[in-house]
């Protein structure tokens, strides 16, 4: 039996996967060392080993090949077992994104592309696509999993409750830069959790305090004719 093979037309080039993923590695390691402001194809070319035209097919710019970069990066599965309850599959993240925030290249480039996220509407809107698509993949493993199991109510906001998972750990890694080790990960952990629940099954929050200014405490709601 025949088959029909499917031909690259004539003068189109062939895209090499190799090229491709030496370029991307080349990207990363070129934005860690000198951040994007001072970034360049031809820097990008040399470390590589190839050339600017290998570039631009791929890219027309650098602006186009950075956001490629984040968009890959922020599409990797998260790479999460189920630890068996809401406290093992927290400390099982924290430890994850700790081993990630650590990195050399993460520690130099997130920073830097947050910053130039202010100046950047395109890298702006990128990374906050990749900052929500973790998060709902956060949700749906360790909140969707704790509701499964009946840890955490159906009703848990789960990108609040990703925002509150990660956001100690990024803290102290990424803005104050202060070291955590894995003792200190379990403790955190532990608080996490027992904010989540709170979080997710304590009183409705729906009507704000209402503060005193004067001793910078939150008081009850006023009631009319108080």
């Amino acid at each position: 039996m025949k088959t029909d093979k499917r031909r690259v037309p004539a003068g189109a080039a062939v895209l090499r996967d190799d090229i491709t993923t030496a370029i991307r590695r080349a990207v990363t390691q070129e934005l860690a060392e000198v951040g994007y402001g001072r970034l360049s194809i031809e820097a990008v070319a040399r470390r590589a080993g190839v050339s600017k035209t290998a570039i631009y097919r791929r890219w027309r710019s650098k602006l186009e090949l950075v956001l490629d970069m984040v968009s890959a990066v922020a599409g990797r599965k998260l790479p999460m077992v189920d630890a068996g309850s809401l406290r093992g599959d927290v400390e099982l993240l924290l430890l994850v994104a700790a081993g990630a925030l650590r990195h050399p290249l993460a520690s130099q480039i997130i920073p830097d592309l947050l910053a130039e996220a202010a100046r950047n509407p395109q890298i702006a809107e990128t990374l906050q696509r990749a900052l929500a698509g973790y998060q709902d993949r956060v949700g749906e493993l360790v909140i969707g999993r704790a509701v499964e199991r009946g840890e955490l109510p159906a009703g848990a906001d789960r990108r609040g409750a990703a925002d509150l998972i990660v956001g100690p750990v990024y803290w102290r890694l990424a803005i104050s830069r202060t070291p955590l080790d894995t003792p200190e990960i379990a403790r955190m952990a532990a608080a996490i959790v027992a904010a989540l629940r709170v979080a997710c099954t304590g009183p409705s929050l729906d009507e704000p305090a209402v503060w005193d200014t004067r001793s910078l405490t939150a008081s009850e709601p006023h009631r009319a004719g108080a």
